[in-house]
């Protein structure tokens, strides 16, 4: 049935965009880039990480599967926020990472980018976390390094949340942080947006704020009734980074050099 949707692919565009899992799947290119955006938190907490010299295995949830996924390659298991303990002190919250003991290397499953990354970790595409933290930095990576054009597109994918029966609930900061990153290569030269990119982008240069726009979304008020509204303060600090994590051939993300 794949050759009845390659119009869904958005062929012929050096920059596009999608949501979710199925998108990141269905429009990954091995001679492009596919470039994972979790505002809150996925992709915040692995430049975190990446920043702090510990590397990142994504996987999707489940309690077996990712313990021994964590055992075999020697990492460290991170947990639910809410289930953090002197013992296990690694979770997708950005701010507890950083006063969390050292890691080298993490297992940091959840549903959203890390199980996206994880998927396309198979598709032989290059794999990048981006965030509002290191926009710039993933911008001028990808153009540097040839991609955002029609024959090496840069395929930016929109995590988003999920609803209690599982079904994608698209989220505006990470609209807005894809937008970013479009609007970031559109300025460097890449092209041409598909029309999705492009409406992309659009949202984000309509934002007047978007550290506002994104602390207002339905996910920063979850986080924030949670006690962790500094979770959010990291993931709309724009450009604090030039950490640029990319999914290596062993399956964990790591700085580019």
């Amino acid at each position: 049935m794949r050759e009845h949707l390659w119009w869904a692919e958005q062929p012929g565009k050096g920059v596009r965009f999608e949501w979710g899992l199925h998108g990141a799947v269905r429009l990954a290119d091995p001679d492009g880039c596919l470039v994972i955006v979790d505002v809150l938190s996925f992709s915040t907490t692995v430049s975190i990480a990446a920043q702090l010299g510990t590397r990142v295995y994504p996987c999707a949830p489940g309690d077996e599967i990712t313990a021994a996924y964590a055992r075999r390659n020697g990492a460290k298991l991170a947990v639910a926020r809410h289930d953090v303990t002197p013992k296990t002190p690694w979770s997708l919250s950005p701010a507890g990472l950083r006063i969390a003991p050292p890691a080298t290397r993490l297992v940091l499953p959840c549903p959203d980018g890390s199980a996206i990354a994880a998927a396309a970790a198979t598709t032989g595409a290059t794999v990048v976390a981006a965030c509002l933290r290191n926009v710039e930095a993933v911008g001028s990576w990808l153009i540097s390094h040839g991609y955002g054009t029609s024959a090496s597109p840069v395929t930016v994918i929109a995590a988003g949340e999920h609803w209690p029966d599982g079904s994608l609930r698209p989220a505006v900061e990470d609209l807005l942080g894809a937008g970013a990153l479009i609007a970031e290569l559109s300025a460097q030269g890449a092209g041409p947006l598909s029309a999705e990119a492009a409406t992309a982008k659009a949202a984000c240069e309509a934002t007047a704020d978007l550290p506002m726009a994104i602390a207002a979304s339905a996910t920063a008020r979850q986080l924030a009734a949670h006690g962790f509204v500094q979770d959010v303060v990291i993931a709309t600090a724009i450009d604090t980074s030039t950490t640029v994590p990319v999914l290596d051939h062993e399956g964990k993300f790591s700085p580019a050099p």
